[in-house]
């Protein structure tokens, strides 16, 4: 299936048309990899709870493995700690899910980023690349199984504009009907070239 046309000027326009989906994609993808960067930044606040309660945590388990040395109140101080323990605990589960909760927000931030203005471009864009794709299969394999172009010359005459058809004859459709070899290759080469095509390597029927 062919995805590029064989005339020059057609085929030009549909390098640039990809290097410019090419681009367009990129410039979203980094777009989008900054909004997730920018976002993430909100948590590093939260690491830095989160990294000050493990600190005070891990200062209170030793504090009260010392007290448990301690004779008479030991038990009793330790005891009094436990409700520390716990706050740093939910010190750490709530910056955790804030965390968490950032972290998904990044995401379908810099999802939507770049999923919106792609597909805005890469639907249409895929949609008329396959389009012709299609109609130049089928118009090359139609103008070489046959190798006549008559009934792309009939097309034209019946699809090309009057002041186009007047510049190839005076009366096309009458040097059509008597099998003008001349006009029928320019003609055809008016529809084919609608379709990326070039008239030059088929030859009509004589």
């Amino acid at each position: 299936m062919p995805w590029y046309a064989v005339t020059p000027a057609w085929r030009a326009r549909q390098v640039a048309a990809d290097l410019f989906v090419l681009g367009w994609v990129v410039l979203w993808l980094l777009a989008a990899r900054w909004v997730h960067a920018t976002v993430l930044q909100l948590t590093r606040p939260a690491y830095g709870l989160r990294y000050a309660s493990h600190r005070v945590d891990d200062g209170l388990d030793q504090t009260k493995a010392r007290l448990d040395d301690v004779p008479l109140v030991g038990d009793r101080l330790r005891i009094a700690l436990d409700p520390l323990s716990g706050a740093t605990t939910d010190v750490d589960r709530a910056a955790a899910d804030f965390i968490t909760g950032v972290e998904r927000l990044a995401l379908v931030g810099a999802t939507l980023t770049a999923l919106l203005p792609i597909l805005v471009v890469l639907v249409p864009w895929l949609w008329a690349r396959s389009r012709f794709a299609r109609r130049a299969a089928a118009a090359r394999h139609l103008a070489g199984s046959a190798a006549d172009l008559d009934l792309f010359a009939l097309r034209a005459l019946a699809r090309c504009p009057l002041p186009a058809l007047a510049r190839i004859d005076p009366d096309p459709a009458a040097a059509w009907r008597r099998g003008d070899a001349r006009v029928i290759r320019r003609l055809a080469a008016l529809e084919l070239a609608s379709v990326g095509l070039s008239a030059d390597r088929y030859d009509p029927r004589p």
